[in-house]
C-alpha cells in the first residue's frame, strides 16, 4: 500500500507541483462545485498510477487541482463505491494519497435519502456522526502505523467546531439546513420501506452508499472532516417515501447544489 501511494503521490507532485491544505470528494449531481476553483490541474483518474476509475453516471472521473476561497484544494469530482467491484482499499485509496499531498481538512459531500419528518427534497444536512452499515472495514487487516492507530477514536468523527460554523453560515444566508446521522449502506439497491423504518429507529436521518469509508480513513490519518448530504429522496415516514431513480436522484442533487457550494465556499474562507 505505501509503495503505491508513494508511486502516486510522486507522479501527481511532478505533474502538478501543487500542495493542497483541503481536500474535497464530491458526491452525486454535485460535481459542479468544480466550476467555482480556479483550476491549475485537471488529470483524468485513468492517467493517475494506481487510481480506479469511476463507472458510475454523473461521476466524470477527474482530479481537480486549484484554489477556492483562497485556499489550496484537491478536489475528487466522481468518487468510487463498494458497490462498483472496488476493494474497499480501492475506495479510499484517493483519501491516503490527498494526505500524503498535504490536505489537513476534508470536505465530503453526498446524495442521501432522508428520513427525517422535518426532511423535504432538496434540503441540505450537515452531517453530524454515521452509523456504518457497509460489510467491510476499511482499516481490516494488520495496521501500518505510518497511517495511524489501531485503534482509532471515532468520538468526534466530523468535526464539531466546522459544523457549528457550517450552520451559522446557512442560517445567516436562509438556507435550509439541518444536522444529522449518515447511515453508511452498500447499495446499489435504493432501500426499502422497512429498511428505512429500521434505519430511521436505529438513530439515522440519512442513508446512502457512500462518504463511511473515506471518512474512517481520513480520521485514521488524523485528517479533520466536514460533512453534508443533500436530500434527495425520502424514505421516512413511510407516507413519504415515493418512487426513485438515479436520474431523480441526480436532479434534485443539482438543483440544491448551488447552496452547499455556497456554505463550503464561505466555510474554507
Amino acid at each position: 500500500m505505501i509503495e503505491k501511494i508513494n508511486e502516486t503521490v510522486s507522479f501527481l507532485k511532478n505533474k502538478t507541483n501543487f500542495t493542497p491544505q483541503y481536500g474535497i470528494i464530491l458526491g452525486s449531481g454535485l460535481g459542479n462545485l468544480t466550476s467555482e476553483i480556479d483550476i491549475e490541474h485537471s488529470i483524468s483518474y485513468d492517467e493517475i498510477p494506481n487510481f480506479p476509475v469511476s463507472t458510475v453516471k454523473d461521476h466524470s472521473g477527474k482530479l481537480v487541482f486549484g484554489t477556492l476561497s483562497g485556499k489550496k484544494v484537491v478536489a475528487m469530482k466522481g468518487r468510487f463505491h463498494y458497490y462498483e467491484g472496488w476493494s474497499i482499499e480501492e475506495v479510499v485509496f484517493p483519501v491516503r494519497v490527498m494526505k500524503f499531498l498535504g490536505i489537513e481538512t476534508l470536505f465530503v459531500s453526498n446524495a442521501a435519502g432522508g428520513m427525517g419528518k422535518q426532511f423535504k427534497v432538496g434540503d441540505l444536512m450537515i452531517i453530524t456522526d454515521h452509523i456504518n452499515l457497509q460489510p467491510e472495514h476499511p482499516l481490516r487487516g494488520k495496521n501500518d502505523e505510518t497511517f495511524g492507530p489501531r485503534f482509532p477514536d471515532m468520538l468526534h468523527a466530523y468535526n464539531p467546531a466546522l459544523i457549528e460554523k457550517a450552520q451559522k453560515i446557512a442560517d445567516d444566508n436562509n438556507i435550509v439546513c439541518h444536522q444529522g446521522v449518515y447511515v453508511g449502506v452498500q447499495g446499489p439497491t435504493f432501500e426499502t420501506t422497512a429498511e428505512y423504518r429500521a434505519f430511521h429507529i436505529m438513530g439515522g436521518d440519512a442513508v446512502g452508499m457512500s462518504t463511511v469509508p473515506e471518512v474512517i480513513i481520513a480520521r485514521h490519518m488524523g485528517i479533520e472532516v466536514f460533512g453534508m448530504s443533500v436530500i434527495t429522496d425520502l424514505g421516512y415516514p413511510p407516507e413519504a417515501m415515493e418512487d426513485v431513480s438515479h436520474d431523480l436522484v441526480l436532479a434534485a442533487a443539482k438543483n440544491a447544489e448551488p447552496a452547499m457550494t455556497l456554505i463550503i465556499k464561505k466555510l474554507l474562507k
